[in-house]
């Protein structure tokens, strides 16, 4: 009886590792783009075994008891990170902003999520960046972790929570004074820095500022934080291995966020080519949010031909600019303004508004990485890196659209999507 209890824990302890060590996958598509070289690599193939990647290159041998996948006419690539996302939210033309916020219950914004989620993984994008649930607390915390339990399908997550704003400079506006901001957390001074630590300590892998807004509907959008607030935000961020975020469209808030030392400025609208020459100088990357402006345009009315809204020609400029200063490029849309899958839309608008396709893809594999502190882990094709993939029809370094022809996802190690 002693033998046989034995023998049941050993089996117990090591079936775990056997299953790991017989995972093994070597994928056979057309070209493999790595995430780091512009030009993809024609012929090769990728081994992964378990959660990794073990090996990319030609004429790789097939290991005893691997499952190999031809992937014919397409290409491989790291899985993507989406560098913009809000999974609390759906798109405006179905619900407007304030009323996701103040009517929809957090069951119902929950559930929204956990869709959203798996339409993201997917689209083929195995990370996001979530930043702020915009009124629903703390619950991309919740989301992050019933994805890395396995309960629901889902991207990895680096989560903001509730996101920070000077006090009186959010929303939803409802007319009373005294009614608090429900879209993120308001916080000054002093008290910004012990906000930011509450969030960090309550699951925050980034800490989001809005370093400018509108005080009053109708108002043009303003700064709102000091750059010494800022700097303090960042301060203690950085000694808590997280990184900072800022939504800034003026100048002035843009400067002094970036004097500040944040990490990524998003949106950028009103950018001017010397604030987007400090950005680069001062090693700031920008996530220029084209598709958020272009579909609130299309809500309005604006067919998507000339003439275009002031809003849109405004955003090519200030794209424009920050292209020809060369600001490290984050790729994020702001999806959830729009619909969640449909991240490639941000990397189209990318590319129609002058960017090299495959300076895009690398933008949202190895940049990104980069940018949020995953280098080590993700964001690129070669051995000891997770095994987060994606195979699309075509190759979307000459045509970028082919990102919507997914046919594989991998995560892990482990094949989530399939033809």
């Amino acid at each position: 009886m002693r033998i046989l209890t034995l023998l049941l824990m050993l089996l117990a302890f090591s079936a775990p590792a056997a299953a790991q060590e017989q995972r093994v996958l070597l994928l056979r598509p057309a070209r493999v783009f790595d995430g780091v070289d512009p030009r993809p690599h024609q012929g090769w193939s990728v081994l992964v075994r378990g959660d990794r990647i073990e090996a990319a290159g030609p004429q790789l041998a097939v290991p005893a008891g691997a499952r190999v996948i031809e992937l014919p006419n397409t290409t491989l690539l790291p899985g993507l990170i989406e560098g913009h996302s809000h999974l609390f939210l759906h798109p405006y033309n179905e619900t407007s902003w304030d009323d996701q916020v103040l009517k929809e219950p957090l069951s119902l914004r929950t559930a929204r999520a956990v869709n959203h989620a798996r339409a993201t993984l997917m689209a083929g994008f195995t990370t996001v960046r979530d930043l702020g649930t915009e009124g629903a607390s703390y619950a991309d915390a919740g989301l992050r972790q019933a994805i890395d339990q396995g309960i629901i399908p889902g991207p990895r997550m680096l989560v903001a929570t509730r996101a920070l704003v000077a006090t009186g400079a959010y929303g939803p506006k409802l007319g009373d004074p005294t009614f608090a901001a429900l879209g993120a957390e308001e916080a000054d001074g002093p008290g910004l820095v012990a906000a930011a630590r509450r969030q960090m300590g309550a699951g925050a892998d980034v800490v989001k500022l809005y370093g400018d807004y509108r005080w009053r509907a109708g108002e043009p959008s303003r700064a709102t934080f000091s750059q010494e607030e800022i700097r303090a935000v960042v301060e203690a961020a950085h000694a808590a291995g997280r990184t900072v975020a800022v939504h800034a469209s003026t100048p002035e808030g843009m400067r002094r966020a970036i004097l500040a030392g944040v990490d990524t400025i998003e949106h950028g609208d009103a950018g001017t080519p010397e604030i987007f020459r400090l950005m680069k100088e001062r090693g700031v990357a920008f996530c220029p949010t084209l598709a958020a402006g272009h579909s609130i345009a299309r809500y309005r009315g604006w067919n998507g031909q000339a003439p275009e809204p002031a809003g849109i020609t405004e955003k090519r400029a200030s794209f424009a600019a920050a292209l020809a200063a060369k600001v490290p490029m984050c790729m994020g849309g702001d999806v959830g303004v729009y619909t969640h899958g449909d991240n490639a839309r941000e990397m189209e608008l990318m590319v129609a508004y002058g960017m090299r396709p495959a300076d895009v893809l690398i933008a949202a594999t190895s940049a990104n990485a980069r940018f949020f502190r995953l280098q080590e882990k993700l964001g690129a094709i070669r051995p000891g890196l997770l095994a987060d993939l994606v195979a699309v029809e075509g190759d979307p370094t000459a045509d970028i659209s082919a990102l919507r022809a997914v046919r594989l996802v991998v995560k892990g190690g482990e094949v989530v999507r399939e033809r």
